[in-house]
C-alpha cells in the first residue's frame, strides 16, 4: 500500500496532492476488477483521501464524475436500435434490460463492494457528507455522484437493517457520551447535563445500523410532559409527582451522520417512537415538537430590518406595523430616539435585537412580544422556496411529514440563551401532529409489532 503522507512530502505542494488524486482513483477503479481483494484496495484508497485537503477532495468528486462513467460509445448503438423498435417487438423487454444494465454507473458497482468490507460502509456516509459540503461551500453540481450513493444508502437504510434503542442512565459511557457530544440542537458541555435528559419522563431514543452496532445514525430526545411545553425550562424540568402524562416532546433530532442527510430517517425515527410510546402509555394522546428556529434572526429578519435586498416578502414597512404606536415609541427611545419613519425604525430594532441587553428590560420585552411572534409566524407558513416549500427547513421537515402550526404555537423567550437569542431571538415553535398522521403512522408501520418491538427492544 502506498503511504500518502510519505509520497507528499517527497513532492512539491499541487504535484504531491494531484499524485494522491490519482492514487486514490486507481484504487477505486482496484474495486471493479474481479478477483482482485478488496480490503488492500479499500485501505489504499480510505489512506488517500483522509489525506486530502478540501480543493483536492473536491478535484477527486469532478474527476470520478468525469472517468469513472458509462462512455457514449457503449450505449449509443443499443439506444439506436430501441428508437427503431416498436414495442410489440418481442425483443423489446430484451433489449430494455440490456439497457438497464449498461448505463448502470461504474461508481456505483464500486461503492456496493465497498459496503461489503469492514468500515466500508463508514467511509462512504463521512464520503457523501463531504460531498454534500462541498457541493454547498463551492456551488459545483455533483448531483450524479451523490445519486449513486443516495441509491445504495435507500436500500441499506430500511427497515430490516435498522432497530430501535432507548439510551438510558444505564447505558454505557459511550453511549452517552456520543450523544451529548452529537446534540447540535441544544448542546451541552458537560457530560452531567444529560442527567437531566434521561428519567421515566425524559427519553432518548435512537436508530441504529445492523452494520454500525455501536453508534446511532440518528437520535432523539423527548419529554413526556401535562400539556404542550411552551419553552425549554420546561422541557427541562421534570413532571412534578402526580401529574397526568398526557404529551410527547419532541425537542431534539439529529442525525450523527452527515451523510445521511435527505434520506427522511428522521420521519422513521419519529414514527417508531410515536408507536412505543403509545404502546406504552395509552394517556398520551399529543405529540408535538418544541423547535428551534434556525436562520430566523441572521438570514432573515436582520437583513430585513436593515434594510438589505432578499427574496424575503416579509417588508419594512409590514414589520413597523406589526406595533402599537406605544411599543414603537418605547423601541426608539430605547435606541436613541431615532426619528424618521418605517425604515429608521425598523434599523433601530435591529440595533436592539443586534444586542442581549434588551431580554432583561421587562417594559421592552413586553412591547416586542406580540411583534416578534407575528414576524415568526410569518416565516413559517408565507416564506417559501422556490419549489413551494417552507423556507425554514424545520419547518419544511415537520410540515412536510404532517404537523401543523398555528400563532398560540409561537412562544416568546422559549430558549432565551446566548444561542436561542442568536438563532431566533429567542423564540420557539410546536409542530403538532394531528390525529390523522399518526393514523397514517400506524398504517405505515403496521408490519411493526408491539409485541416484537419489545422483544427486540434493548436498554444499554
Amino acid at each position: 500500500m502506498v503511504e500518502p503522507e510519505r509520497q507528499q512530502k517527497g513532492t512539491n505542494g499541487r504535484n504531491g496532492s494531484s499524485a494522491i488524486v490519482q492514487q486514490v482513483l486507481r484504487a477505486f477503479d482496484e474495486l471493479e476488477k474481479e478477483g482482485r481483494p478488496l480490503g488492500a484496495a479499500f485501505l489504499t484508497l480510505r489512506a488517500g483521501y483522509h489525506a486530502l485537503g478540501e480543493p483536492d477532495r473536491m478535484r477527486l468528486f469532478l474527476e470520478m464524475l468525469r472517468r469513472v462513467e458509462v462512455s457514449k460509445a457503449s450505449v449509443a448503438p443499443l439506444i439506436e436500435v430501441l428508437t427503431q423498435c416498436d414495442e410489440g417487438d418481442p425483443r423489446w423487454p430484451g433489449l430494455l434490460a440490456d439497457l438497464r444494465r449498461r448505463v448502470l454507473s461504474p461508481r456505483l458497482r464500486r461503492f456496493r463492494k465497498l459496503a461489503h468490507i469492514p468500515g466500508g460502509l463508514k467511509f462512504i456516509l463521512d464520503f457523501r457528507g463531504d460531498l454534500l459540503a462541498a457541493q454547498r461551500e463551492g456551488g459545483v453540481e455533483l448531483g450524479a455522484l451523490d445519486a449513486d450513493i443516495v441509491f445504495l444508502l435507500e436500500m441499506w437504510f430500511q427497515e430490516g437493517f435498522l432497530y430501535l434503542e432507548e439510551i438510558t442512565l444505564d447505558s454505557s459511557y459511550r453511549q452517552i457520551e456520543l450523544i451529548k457530544n452529537n446534540d447540535m440542537v441544544h448542546p451541552m458541555t458537560r457530560i452531567e447535563e444529560m442527567g437531566r435528559r434521561l428519567g421515566k419522563d425524559r427519553r432518548c431514543f435512537a436508530l441504529y445500523h445492523r452494520l454500525l452496532p455501536f453508534e446511532p445514525v440518528i437520535f432523539i430526545e423527548v419529554a413526556l410532559t401535562s400539556g404542550l411545553a411552551r419553552s425549554m425550562e420546561e422541557v427541562l424540568a421534570p413532571a412534578g409527582e402526580g401529574s397526568r402524562i398526557d404529551t410527547a416532546i419532541f425537542y431534539s433530532i439529529n442525525n450523527t451522520q452527515n451523510g445521511l442527510a435527505g434520506l427522511g430517517l428522521g420521519w422513521m425515527l419519529i414514527g417508531k417512537v410515536v408507536d412505543y410510546l403509545r404502546g406504552e402509555n395509552e394517556h398520551i394522546r399529543t405529540f408535538a415538537t418544541l423547535s428551534p428556529i434556525p436562520g430566523f434572526w441572521k438570514r432573515y429578519l436582520r437583513p430585513v430590518l436593515e434594510g438589505r435586498k432578499t427574496d424575503a416578502r416579509l417588508t419594512c414597512r409590514e414589520v413597523a406595523g406589526f406595533f402599537s404606536k406605544k411599543g414603537a415609541a418605547m423601541v426608539r427611545a430605547r435606541s436613541e430616539g431615532e426619528a424618521g419613519g418605517d425604515e429608521a425604525f425598523c434599523r433601530a430594532l435591529a440595533r436592539i435585537l443586534g444586542e442581549e441587553q434588551w431580554v432583561r428590560d421587562e417594559e421592552l420585552r413586553r412591547s416586542l412580544e406580540g411583534p416578534l411572534k407575528r414576524a415568526t409566524y410569518f416565516y413559517l407558513t408565507e416564506e417559501k422556496t422556490g419549489r413551494g416549500k417552507p423556507l425554514n427547513p424545520v419547518a419544511a421537515f415537520h410540515l412536510g411529514n404532517g404537523a401543523t402550526v398555528a400563532p398560540r404555537h409561537i412562544h416568546f423567550l422559549a430558549n432565551p440563551t446566548p444561542r436561542g437569542l442568536q438563532e431566533s431571538c429567542g423564540v420557539m415553535v410546536n409542530y403538532v401532529y394531528d390525529s390523522d398522521w399518526l393514523g397514517q403512522i400506524r398504517r405505515t408501520f403496521q408490519w411493526f409489532d408491539l409485541m416484537e418491538v419489545r422483544g427486540i427492544f434493548r436498554r444499554r
